[in-house]
């Protein structure tokens, strides 16, 4: 009864490892970046105001084709603090230069790298679900 019940075991893993997916090479080889979705973007509209405190920035202009990844950062060519002097883009904040224990860095915080994970491109499309959102300037009337 063991040896039976060992080899149905046995057969029952091999189809598992088969059917398990396959992971080869390192993770330098994965593909960084999925290209969002766009979707009519707003067109360089200027600063946009935020609809509740603390929000972050929103980007007022189209993203497409910018990369944002490990590697490369080109948010940063223009909003880095050296090159904003030129470009006029409004440069990186000081707490983008502290990190998580609040220790002030000469560089951007790794922390703060990835730019679109708080800083998301304006979109003119109509919602998916309907609603009566006041932000929190409309109801203090700022």
């Amino acid at each position: 009864m063991r040896k039976y019940l060992a080899l149905i075991l046995a057969a029952m893993t091999g189809f598992v490892m088969a059917e398990a997916p396959k992971l080869s090479g390192s993770i330098d080889d994965t593909t960084e970046s999925v290209a969002p979705g766009f979707h009519n973007p707003q067109k360089d509209v200027g600063n946009i105001p935020t609809t509740f405190p603390f929000q972050p920035p929103l980007v007022p202009h189209s993203i497409r084709g910018l990369q944002v990844s490990k590697n490369v950062n080109q948010c940063l060519a223009c909003h880095a603090v050296e090159p904003s002097k030129v470009t006029g883009a409004t440069p990186l904040p000081k707490s983008h230069f502290t990190n998580r224990d609040g220790k002030a860095l000469q560089t951007e915080s790794p922390s703060r790298y990835f730019c679109l994970q708080c800083h998301v491109q304006q979109t003119n499309v109509n919602p998916i679900v309907q609603n009566k959102f006041e932000s929190v300037r409309q109801t203090q009337g700022k």
